[in-house]
């Protein structure tokens, strides 16, 4: 019995593991792209549904890839908004006990068994979220990028909360309860952004975009100046 459930664990790491290559295999191409989380319970005639279209459109239009988690509702929403204009439109799908239904706007699909590949996607291959209203799996996405920009384990990108309305209860709470309590500072919260214009959005991805490729330019130009010359050979024969 002990040894069967061995086996098990085993091979489960394999398939672990072949969620992580095809990840890595399929996304190492995709460019810059923005990963959007939002409600799978909102339907096409909601105000947020609209604005995600909106709000993907054009952060497609201007180059950027759209990656979500494949499903209806806010999902569905960002991967149409990329699908209009032809841009990279990715779902990364999750089997759930409720089958999740992948949504037809994706032109690049994977289906993955464990939520922690799955997120490890999503931050990998992103330069910046924007979470629209959504449930605990959005608030999922949200923390732990936050969590991880907080704690220096991956370079600070923008967090952007779309729906002032339904987001500044939340930001209220951060501010007046976890502030005061010093559970958190002040500071924590510059990495947030809360706006409801699809225009700002791009503004805000747009200024992280041309602040990484200068850091990037930098640090090339620093390493090229550092490098080692290479040392000239003599070829004068020796007498």
């Amino acid at each position: 019995m002990v040894e069967d459930l061995k086996g098990k664990e085993t091979w489960r790491l394999f398939r672990i593991m072949s969620e992580f290559i095809e990840g890595f295999d399929e996304l190492s191409d995709i460019g810059p792209a923005v990963s959007i989380f939002g409600s799978a319970r909102i339907n096409q005639n909601n105000r947020y549904y609209k604005s995600c279209v909106a709000v993907s459109s054009l952060l497609s239009k201007n180059g950027y890839s759209i990656i979500t988690g494949g499903g209806p509702g806010i999902m569905e929403a960002a991967n149409r908004g990329a699908s209009l204009n032809g841009g990279v439109s990715i779902g990364l799908n999750i089997t759930l006990p409720k089958e999740q239904k992948p949504n037809k706007y994706q032109n690049r699909s994977l289906h993955f068994r464990y939520f922690f590949a799955r997120k490890v996607m999503f931050v990998k291959y992103a330069i910046g979220y924007v979470c629209m209203p959504g449930g605990f799996g959005t608030l999922d996405e949200f923390f732990e990028a936050l969590t991880l920009i907080q704690t220096h384990k991956i370079y600070p990108f923008p967090l952007i909360l779309f729906g002032k309305e339904y987001w500044e209860p939340l930001m209220g709470f951060m501010k007046n309860n976890m502030v005061k309590h010093k559970t958190i500072e002040p500071g924590d919260l510059d990495f947030i952004d809360l706006t409801d214009d699809p225009q700002e959005v791009l503004e805000i991805i747009n200024r992280h975009m041309d602040r990484k490729m200068r850091l990037i330019k930098s640090a090339v130009e620093k390493e090229v100046k550092t490098e080692p010359k290479p040392r000239r050979r003599n070829n004068a024969r020796r007498s």
